[in-house]
């Protein structure tokens, strides 16, 4: 692919693509994939001055006519699948495989997106079951809370611009999009298709550019919620910058998954295998740390070694790779530091360790120390850590030292495990006979400690983009007097 995709601004309804330019190298064709034009001071001040006359326009848009567009998005996103998934994997490196996957769940998002704006409503109050409230009726609805800001990462820019940006307009927010300078093309692509299907100008505007644009969005006090999604260093920089407003944090992971004795041991090292180097291991949710049960240690490390081998490593445009690039050299070279690093503490490394470039071996790590980095941080590469345990709740304890703690995976058929573990590990969510990395858009997602604040899934992020609206009406009752 040949063609230099150009990245334009979106501001005050207008496409802008003069200005300053920043050139996206594509990690695995190692060329200038795309071209954004980058946001200025005076670009920022106009997109808020706009958002806050938009804001009244989008929220009277119906809840139905809402749905009816969002409906629309999600049919093109399958018409238009294979053109997106090209685009990730040039501007990503990721495998047409992770990015038709990821696009299936684009549409997906924006089907449930649409659904959860049909549900809007509220609650009437049982203020009559107290002496004070006789004789009074109270009722509430969840308004829109205006300008919403959504700031997207590189690893699935797609999927979580379509989770900020379609969960905010279903609730009636005008979105200012603040998306990853990795991604620029592919993000404005999807902004532009949602465009097509009928959204208002006054509903979204996108700025590109680095951290000062996002501080300077974030700090604004035309913007009432802020949703991040990235690292957990970065989302306390937004934190600080938001200040007292509404926040949404997505950040980052060191996801474990506990392999018990009972476990069909082929099926998990699959599993993990799978899971644990799509999109190059670049989630933060990707299989991280494999605990294994002692007595099926050896067995489960030479099955998912001999599974990771077995995955396609390569151009990300051919459709039988497993493993492309990672986003940059710099980040596969994290992946062969924190190996070698392990090794020379005594660990085995039984596949990879090695890199070509952007793209980093799928590289398993056999029995590394507990205090080796790549135990105790988040690596966001194509690297697993393989560590034997001997006791239940002994492994329960090494899983919550991390100090992240977004979900986890469990292989076993002892419902009381299962129990125990879903009541004693500290995420914010469990899969059973699963790995760490499975998610389905409609059902809650977030973390706990450094792993954020808040829940993603459409009808979640709706609770944090919405506020609640009380109207009391005095010596009027539903209940009688």
């Amino acid at each position: 692919m040949d063609t230099i995709n150009q990245a334009g601004c979106l501001i005050a309804g207008k496409w802008v693509n003069d200005g300053p330019q920043a050139e996206r190298i594509g990690p695995y064709l190692g060329k200038v994939v795309s071209r954004a034009r980058l946001a200025e001071p005076a670009d920022v001040a106009a997109v808020l001055d706009y958002a806050r006359g938009a804001a009244k326009t989008v929220a009277r848009v119906t809840p139905a006519a809402r749905a009816a567009i969002l409906d629309r998005a999600a049919a093109a996103v399958i018409a238009r699948g294979e053109e997106f998934a090209r685009l990730l994997a040039v501007e990503l490196g990721k495998p047409l495989k992770d990015g038709r996957g990821e696009m299936l769940r684009v549409a997906d998002t924006f089907s449930v997106s649409a659904a959860e704006a049909r549900n809007l409503g509220g609650e009437l109050l049982p203020v009559a079951g107290w002496e004070r409230g006789v004789g009074n009726t109270a009722m509430t609805y969840r308004a829109p809370a205006g300008v919403a800001l959504a700031i997207t990462p590189f690893n699935a820019p797609a999927n979580l611009l379509a989770h900020k940006l379609a969960a905010s307009f279903a609730a009636g927010n005008t979105t200012v999009v603040k998306p990853p300078p990795q991604a620029p093309a592919v993000s404005s692509a999807l902004v532009a298709l949602l465009l097509e299907a009928g959204m208002p100008a006054e509903a979204v505007q996108l700025l590109h550019g680095d951290g000062q644009v996002g501080a300077a969005l974030c700090a604004a006090p035309e913007v009432s919620v802020v949703s991040f999604t990235g690292s957990a260093a970065s989302g306390a920089a937004v934190a600080r910058a938001a200040g007292p407003k509404r926040l949404v944090l997505e950040l980052g992971g060191n996801a474990a998954t506990i392999v018990c004795e009972d476990a069909d041991i082929e099926r998990a090292a699959q599993i993990c295998a799978r899971t644990g180097y799509s999109n190059s291991g670049q989630s933060c949710v990707s299989v991280q740390r494999v605990y294994v049960q002692r007595a099926r240690f050896d067995a489960f490390v030479e099955e998912f070694t001999a599974q990771v081998r077995a995955l396609v490593v390569g151009d990300p445009l051919d459709p039988v790779t497993d493993v492309g690039s990672m986003v940059d050299a710099v980040a596969a070279e994290r992946v062969v530091r924190w190996t070698a690093e392990a090794r020379e503490q005594g660990a085995t490394v039984t596949t990879g360790g090695t890199r070509n470039g952007a793209v980093a071996a799928p590289t398993v790590v056999a029995a590394p120390p507990p205090g080796a980095t790549l135990v105790r941080e988040e690596v966001f590469g194509a690297l697993v850590a393989v560590l034997p345990y001997d006791d239940f709740a002994e492994v329960v304890d090494l899983c919550n030292q991390s100090r992240y703690g977004l979900q986890a995976g469990l292989f076993t058929h002892d419902v009381r495990r299962i129990i125990m573990a879903w009541r004693e590990l500290e995420v914010g969510g469990l899969v059973v006979n699963g790995s760490s990395n499975f998610r389905l858009d409609h059902v809650p997602f977030g973390g706990v400690k450094d792993s954020g604040i808040g829940r993603e899934s459409p009808r979640w992020v709706i609770e944090d983009f919405t506020v609640v609206k009380t109207l009391v009406l005095r010596g009027i009752s539903v209940w009688g007097d």
